[in-house]
């Protein structure tokens, strides 16, 4: 019997049934590139000859890498895709002020179950959280998809975390993935589809769901999903008005992999430099920091601000220790402003920007020098990526992000 990424490809392919294993041209529902990403498709959309895009409905261009503009390049950049937009009449387009791609595509109703989303960022499959089969794919690939509007993909077996437990006080979904990733290595889920499933997924929110969905790259995933449940409906009915198709996965199939997970007494978790599979319990951590970053397509949403806030509220940012407060959109940016969250962080000396993916990608807002160490609530800790090289990345949650922020030093909440 087929798994979820099965029926969804052979829906996708126009076929009764398809196993893993199977190369099968997709028919894409959407698919989203942005402005760092952007340019070198458009440059290989105009050198193959296209004339046309094949649906300017579904593709979808958020600006959210590089906003606003910090370099000539970067307003080059700009420049190229918004005349990409208006020449081909792009209808799904969020110019500076709108966030980070993974938040604003679920926010804004691009995204419902059973699906097939590609986007020009490796962290697409973030938007398996709502039960589509989301990945990411190469700029080049992108142009042939604006042209055509399907793609080649081998269907993948499937990796299916069974997580059971009941997390404890201080212990969030990110916690929970990145123990995975520790567990699993950097390539122990390569090209699968990494499901989560489980008592413990049932209770997480959509946001903790995406949490999980956004990190299975980082264990080689070639997607990240979870099975639409009332949770995923409630949110797909109150954000979007496409119609939708809700695919599960047959635990009897052959091409599944059945892992059993107990959270129960997990603690919270530290990536350590430089690969995200690096992973220590908190307990296991000793280390003096330099900059924390809040935000990120991984832990910039509502629930995560709020979590930080709870934390600072009344305290202050350790004198040598700066801290980056950065909402993963404008909603959300707007929502922590009427909260009152975002007083909270600047009264405790932390420097709120504007929705973006800031120092994530080591190309913008906040970057670190050598020797420094950031604590990051982003998805990767690579030599570099947050600017220089001989700096340092440790990823943890929000409230660990927080409360490390007071210290100056990584510590646990309590």
């Amino acid at each position: 019997m087929p798994t979820m990424s099965e029926k969804i490809l052979a829906k996708a392919s126009g076929k009764e049934k398809v196993e893993a294993g199977d190369i099968v041209i997709a028919n894409i529902d959407v698919a989203m590139t942005h402005d760092l990403t952007g340019p070198l498709s458009v440059e290989s959309f105009e050198k193959i000859g296209a004339e046309n895009v094949w649906d300017a409905s579904k593709i979808v261009i958020p600006f959210d890498h590089q906003v606003p503009a910090d370099s000539i390049d970067s307003a080059n950049n700009h420049i190229i895709m918004r005349e990409f937009v208006k020449k081909y009449n792009i209808e799904n387009f969020y110019d500076v002020n709108a966030g980070v791609c993974h938040q604003i595509l679920p926010e804004k109703g691009h995204v419902v179950p059973g699906e097939v989303i590609v986007g020009a960022d490796s962290h697409t499959c973030t938007h398996g959280a709502l039960g589509a089969f989301s990945t990411g794919i190469g700029s080049t690939d992108m142009a042939m998809v604006f042209a055509e509007g399907n793609l080649w993909l081998k269907v993948p077996e499937t990796n299916r975390f069974n997580i059971t437990g009941d997390l404890k006080e201080n212990v969030y979904a990110k916690d929970v993935i990145l123990h995975i990733i520790g567990e699993m290595g950097a390539d122990g889920s390569t090209y699968k589809a990494c499901e989560f499933a489980g008592e413990t997924i049932s209770n997480m929110s959509i946001s903790d769901r995406m949490v999980l969905c956004n990190m299975a790259i980082e264990m080689g995933g070639k997607t990240g999903l979870v099975e639409p449940d009332k949770k995923t409906i409630d949110y797909v009915e109150k954000h979007s008005n496409k119609p939708y198709e809700i695919f599960k996965t047959d635990l009897d199939s052959s091409s599944l992999n059945m892992i059993d997970i107990d959270v129960s007494n997990l603690e919270p978790q530290i990536a350590c430099p430089h690969n995200v599979d690096n992973v220590k319990p908190i307990s296991e951590v000793d280390q003096e920091i330099d900059q924390v970053f809040l935000g990120s397509c991984t832990n910039g949403r509502l629930s995560d601000l709020r979590d930080a806030a709870k934390i600072l509220k009344g305290k202050k940012v350790a004198k040598d220790t700066r801290m980056l407060v950065i909402p993963a959109s404008q909603e959300i940016y707007l929502k922590a402003l009427d909260e009152g969250l975002l007083k909270i962080f600047v009264e405790a000396g932390a420097l709120v920007s504007a929705p973006c993916c800031g120092p994530c990608l080591g190309g913008h807002t906040g970057i670190i020098g050598p020797d420094e160490v950031s604590l990051s609530t982003s998805n990767r800790n690579f030599r570099g990526r947050q600017g220089s090289p001989d700096g340092k990345v440790f990823l943890s949650s929000a409230a660990v992000a927080a409360a490390s922020a007071i210290e100056g030093k990584i510590v646990s909440p309590e």
